[in-house]
Formats: structure tokens, sequence, C-alpha cells
């Protein structure tokens, strides 16, 4: 089996004919493995964050699935960075590990491709008083009259 690379995309030359994987597809891959580790709580860094949650307040604007994930697709390997905001009393180190390799596995599954090294960031941390505080920012009706 030998990969070739073309802008963009991954392909997978085979016989039988070419596949091509685009990168998006490799950082959504890599987005969903990740956010299925308990103690994940959120993705992407803190700025990211804050123009997600305000894009997904618009009408037909839906949020964006590869946020704080960012991936460099070779003709045989993927490297991918993750940022990551964890649970309060998660183990930073035991979480890390368990994302990695979940990554790791569904990246190599779905893709064929080599995944060289997955870095994760740790932006921040939730604390289960940030719901609260959340909540109690929300506008529960009109503040004039």
């Amino acid at each position: 089996m030998r990969r070739a690379r073309g802008g963009g995309a991954s392909e997978l030359v085979t016989p039988g004919g070419r596949t091509a994987i685009a990168d998006v597809v490799v950082a959504k891959i890599a987005s969903m493995a990740a956010r299925e580790v308990g103690g994940v709580h959120e993705m992407g860094a803190g700025m990211s964050r804050t123009i997600g949650s305000v894009k997904e307040r618009l009408p037909g604007v839906a949020a964006d699935p590869t946020q704080g994930v960012g991936v460099q697709v070779g003709e045989r390997q993927a490297a991918i960075d993750i940022d990551l905001v964890v649970d309060y009393g998660a183990s930073i180190p035991d979480l890390a590990n368990a994302v990695r390799s979940n990554v790791i596995g569904q990246v190599e599954h779905m893709c064929g491709l080599e995944v060289v090294e997955v870095d994760i960031t740790v932006d921040d941390i939730h604390l289960p008083d940030d719901d609260r505080a959340e909540s109690e920012q929300q506008p529960t009706g009109p503040r004039v009259l």
C-alpha cells in the first residue's frame, strides 16, 4: 500500500484506485475520539471557545466539530494537536493518555494513516461552580420595562 499527497488531502493509492481523505475528515475523527473520553469537558483554547459559543447562538450556524483540533496529514502519517478543557477531579496525565490512545486508534482504524504524535494542551479546567455561574449570568427576563 502506497500513499500520495495532494493539496489538503491524503490519497490512499491501491491497485483498485485512489481514496482521498481530506484533512477536515481526520480532524473530525480526532475530535469525536477525544470527546468520547470521560473527563473531557470541552475542546478548544479560550478565544476559539468564546467565538464558538457566540456563533452557536446565531440562527442557522452550527458548532464547529473540529474546534480545538489541528492536523497535519502527510503521505502516510498524521500529526494531531488537541486543546482541551478538563473536568475538575480528572487526572490530567491519565486523561491525556486516554485521549491520545483513543484518537490514535480511531484515526488509524478509519483512515489507515499512521499517527506519529498527538500533542495535547490542557487550556482550562472546568469547575463545578462554573455551571452555576453561567446560569446566573444568563438573563431570565427583560431587564427594563
